[in-house]
């Protein structure tokens, strides 16, 4: 979805604003180049979420996401090797469900002599000593990070093959020219690894966005889901929230089913209901981490619950915007796990 633009918003004011693409409608997918980078827009992400036990069935979820935010265009009139042509900016995250810790950390670098960078040609997307290797053959990808508390090593093996968001391309997030961004999904990949040196085994979800321009000023922030079930079924929905609390009909979502096949779903098409809130003692907001969701036409209705409450990253300085991010856990016409991402709810999130 819009994903969490929260970090990469704290350092947008340092932004020039030169000429990028926008989306447009009619977007032709080339797989495996579109699973890497596409510097013509200025705003891109791959973020990995996923639920996974050790043997002993000890639960964590994961997050680790990469953006890469454009900076200049065009042929560069300063040769610097630590010149700044995209900031390249990465979260970690680890929920220790079972032992109810919630940790995460948070960097912001440029290219510089291979500090960070997209390489299509290694299949290698890296911050530092973060990084996401994919395999543009089988598309199977590994991630490693290490982080104060936070050791990860995780291979992962698409189920399913990408998922595309959205119609005629793009997934449309307002009104108006170009906003709109190109959304790509592995809604199902098997994970197998080791964090913090324990052997763990379970499911995660990867999207990749990229765009130029998304929100409008009167839209505050979302709620994003994303649904892994036990039916052999996934589930992606966001809906947008305006300043005055009502929803923005470009929310949307996607249904896949056990064949793998994508059906979108339109703002009328479900329904999501916030139950229980839970108060942040850091930022002071108030997120709901209990929600009913319910898309009625394909007879899903699902409870979606926080797997810790305080699953919430805040930024580093009084520009910078807070969210909460977090393992979730479903139940109801079927059983599952996910993760949930709110944003905007201590103050509107500006792209």
């Amino acid at each position: 979805m819009l994903r969490s633009l929260a970090f990469l918003a704290a350092v947008t004011a340092l932004a020039a604003n030169p000429e990028f693409r926008e989306v447009v409608p009619g977007y032709h997918y080339q797989f495996p180049r579109d699973h890497f980078d596409h510097p013509d827009y200025r705003t891109e992400w791959w973020y990995y979420t996923g639920n996974v036990r050790s043997a002993g069935g000890h639960r964590y979820g994961f997050e680790l996401v990469f953006f890469r935010q454009g900076e200049h265009r065009g042929a560069p009139t300063n040769r610097s090797t630590w010149r700044v042509d995209d900031l390249y900016l990465a979260h970690l995250a680890l929920t220790d469900v079972d032992g109810a810790k919630f940790r995460y950390d948070q960097r912001l670098n440029r290219a510089g002599p291979g500090v960070a960078g997209i390489r299509f040609d290694e299949g290698r997307i890296w911050n530092g000593n973060w990084e996401a290797r994919i395999d543009p053959a089988s598309g199977a990808q590994t991630l490693s990070a290490v982080a104060d508390g936070i050791h990860l090593k995780l291979r992962l093996q698409p189920l399913t093959g990408p998922v595309i968001h959205g119609e005629n391309g793009i997934s449309r997030k307002a009104a108006g020219e170009g906003r709109a961004s190109c959304y790509v999904s592995f809604p199902l990949l098997a994970v197998d690894g080791t964090i913090n040196g324990a052997e763990v085994s379970g499911k995660a979800w990867m999207d990749h966005e990229w765009f130029t321009n998304q929100l409008a000023n009167d839209q505050r922030g979302w709620d994003w889901f994303s649904v892994q079930l036990d039916n052999g079924t996934e589930l992606m929905v966001f809906q947008l929230r305006h300043n005055d609390g009502s929803i923005d009909p470009y929310s949307s979502g996607t249904f896949i089913g056990r064949d793998g096949r994508a059906v979108h779903l339109k703002r009328s098409d479900f329904e999501l209901e916030p139950v229980e809130t839970w108060k942040s003692s850091s930022s002071g907001a108030r997120y709901p981490v209990r929600w009913k969701i319910s898309v009625p036409r394909l007879g899903i209705s699902l409870e979606c619950r926080a797997a810790l409450a305080n699953q919430e990253l805040t930024g580093r300085g009084p520009e910078a915007n807070n969210y909460w991010e977090g393992a979730v856990t479903y139940s109801g016409t079927s059983a599952g796990f996910g993760y949930l991402e709110m944003t905007g709810y201590d103050k509107a999130v500006r792209l």
